[in-house]
């Protein structure tokens, strides 16, 4: 505490010791508190790292156009231009809806379309006619993404219960591409393919 004292009395000898007026040693006062303010700002500022600002850039979305060919039972058929998120419902929708006497419990109504792809509303199938008259009526191979259940078990080796699979396939998976691809299916191995790989077509 004595260097304290004793450094507080020089400074007070010094002060008094200026030969400078009462008005005179106020102002430097003033000017030594003024510096002194602003040197503590500038040194807390430098310390202050500046916040930095974000800007998210904003997000675009394009909508992507497709082009989907409606076929068969329904009221306006062909190609229509839909949003690339559409499902089948909405494709048969923009063809007029379905017509009457179609058959829509052998497609998928809630799968998303593909651009370039057909969609095919079989008409409901009257009467019940055996598989062997049905067999003698087909006159040329059958359409595997079009088919109805009647027609795929007209075909030689395939059963109801296969047909089913088929159409359950279809549903699940999309149209098949080549004919190939019905060996995918359950129950349908190299021989039966063999055997009515003549008779079906995409």
């Amino acid at each position: 505490m004595e260097h304290l004292r004793n450094a507080y009395e020089s400074i007070s000898n010094w002060w008094f010791d200026l030969h400078y007026t009462p008005n005179q040693k106020r102002g430097l006062l003033l000017i030594s508190l003024l510096l002194l303010v602003i040197s503590f700002f500038i040194v807390v500022r430098g310390n202050t790292a500046p916040a930095e600002v974000e800007f998210a850039l904003p997000v675009i979305v394009q909508e992507v156009e497709i082009f989907v060919d409606v076929a068969g039972a329904v009221n306006n058929p062909g190609v229509y231009s839909l949003s690339g998120k559409s499902r089948v419902i909405d494709a048969i929708k923009a063809a007029g809806d379905s017509a009457p006497g179609a058959d829509l419990s052998t497609i998928n109504l809630a799968r998303i379309v593909s651009d370039g792809e057909q969609i095919y509303v079989d008409s409901a199938f009257s009467g019940g006619t055996s598989g062997s008259v049905k067999r003698n009526l087909r006159t040329g191979p059958i359409n595997l993404n079009r088919a109805t259940k009647s027609q795929l078990d007209s075909l030689d080796g395939i059963g109801p219960v296969i047909a089913q699979r088929i159409i359950d396939f279809r549903k699940a998976n999309g149209p098949f591409l080549t004919i190939d691809d019905v060996q995918k299916v359950s129950g349908i191995g190299t021989a039966k393919f063999a055997q009515i790989k003549s008779k079906i077509q995409v």
